[in-house]
This record gives structure tokens, sequence and C-alpha cells, in this order.
């Protein structure tokens, strides 16, 4: 029989609910939090057992897993959940935070837990079906078993080096798809046929872009690419990120928009 470790999972958003789930069914005992307790009730139906405070999540757990929005998000939680860990408690970040706040996570949690920091690189869709592709820097012994009902294991080295990978390569995504906007922009205004230009970019290097740029059923929302594109020209002088953030802080200032997925705000773009 597999180890069913006691699992804490904070955050249940749209990446999160799904992941939490995956535990669930795989057998994990699973105490739930999230900011907006209704959020919580699809999975509590389901077996999960919700917390009234992310202290009150991690008191018992020997897993604790964090997929939160922002570095001040974790940090708030954090700040509840340090003193209330047990002693050996392995604590996997998973949001896309950058590697300061992995660090300074690590420290704050000190010997009480050993910080693994494994972000998801996939959306809604890959998670629901465990199929996302998970950076993890750090030490991951007792904890692959876990991860692996997630989606696959790509390791990165030292702790912080995953969350410094997911940033690199979020940056390229959304700045694929902000110039796959650009571009069919740029179609529309020499009278190119729209359907003929996507066709014709997505035989191109582009076709990853192209498609993130035209999905369905999935989800990452405007506000977290300005907050990930925020983060990477904080860590680097990326002139032509810093445009590309402008573009989406304009559409995500947008309340149709701010939530909206990322190829709402490419549509926006385009037409802008």
């Amino acid at each position: 029989m597999p180890q069913m470790d006691q699992i804490a999972f904070l955050g249940l958003g749209h990446m999160g609910a799904p992941m939490a789930r995956r535990l669930l069914a795989a057998g994990h005992p699973l105490t739930v939090w999230n900011r907006t307790a209704a959020k919580a009730a699809p999975l509590v139906a389901e077996g999960a057992v919700l917390a009234a405070s992310p202290a009150d999540a991690v008191r018992d757990a020997d897993v604790v897993i964090t997929m939160v929005a922002d570095p001040a998000a974790l940090d708030a939680v954090a700040d509840e959940i340090v003193p209330a860990l047990r002693p050996g408690t392995r604590w996997i970040e998973m949001s896309t935070v950058g590697p300061d706040a992995v660090h300074e996570l690590a420290a704050r949690a000190g010997e009480s837990a050993t910080v693994i920091d494994a972000p998801a690189m996939g959306s809604t869709d890959r998670a629901s079906a465990g199929e996302l592709g998970i950076l993890a820097g750090g030490d991951t012994a007792g904890v692959e078993h876990v991860l692996a009902h997630l989606g696959t294991v790509t390791r990165t080295g030292g702790p912080g080096s995953a969350a410094a990978l997911k940033l690199v390569l979020n940056s390229a995504v959304i700045g694929g798809v902000a110039l796959v906007a650009e571009a069919l922009r740029l179609a529309d205004a020499l009278g190119v046929d729209g359907d003929t230009a996507r066709t014709a970019l997505a035989g191109s290097p582009l076709g990853g872009a192209v498609t993130r740029a035209f999905a369905e059923d999935v989800h990452f929302g405007t506000t977290l690419a300005v907050k990930d594109l925020a983060l990477a020209t904080k860590a680097a002088e990326l002139p032509i990120t810093e445009a590309v953030l402008g573009q989406y802080r304009r559409a995500a200032a947008d309340p149709a928009l701010a939530d909206a997925d990322l190829s709402r705000a490419a549509a926006r773009i385009r037409t802008s």
C-alpha cells in the first residue's frame, strides 16, 4: 500500500481545486483552506475537511501544499502556518512567486519544515487530468509520491531553482501570446485574411503560442500574467518584457478581463 500522508492544501483557486481533488481521489486524508471558504464546498462534499484557518489546516499535516496568487498572499499564509507546523513537515510551495519568496519562506520555516519549490506548468485542464509539468527544486525525498498524482516532475536543482525557471518559462509563454496577438493585428492592418494568418503562424516556430492564444476551457487570469511579468522584470533588465507587461496591465485594468483567461487579453491586444 502506498504511503497516505495527511495533506493540508491551502489555496483552492482555478488550479488549486483540481489539484487538491487529485490528491483526495488518490486516498490521501486532506484538509483544505481557502480565503473564500465557499470555494472549498465541492471538495468537502467529496470527503475533504475544511479548516477554519491556515494554522488549523497544518497542525496535523505531514505535507503542506500552498497554491496561492502571489508573494503577498504567500507571506500572509506563512504568518499563520509557521508557528503551527509540526517538526519534520514537508512544505511544497507550488505558487508562482519567484525564487526570492521561496528563499524567504525556507528561512522562516527554519527547522520546522523542509520547503520544496514545485511550481506547475499547465492550465486547469492538465491539473484536472494529473498531467501538469512540475518543476521541483530542493529536497523532494518523501514527497515524490504526492507530486506523482499531479503530474510529471522535473528536478531543477537546489531550493528556489524551480521558482526561477517557472518565471523564465511563463515570461516566454505570456510574451509569445502577446506577440501572436500583435502579429495578427498587423495582418488585420495589412488586409491579410485572419484565418490564413493564424494558420500560417500556427505552422511557424510560434505554433505553441498560437495554440495558447486561442485556447478554450483553460484558465490563466490576466492579473496573474501581470504578476508573473512584474516579478520577471524585477529580476533583470527586460525591455521587451516590460513592453509586454504594459499591454497586459492595460488589459487587466478592464474589470471584464482582469480575471479572464489570457486568451481574452490577447484578443484585446489584437484589437486595441
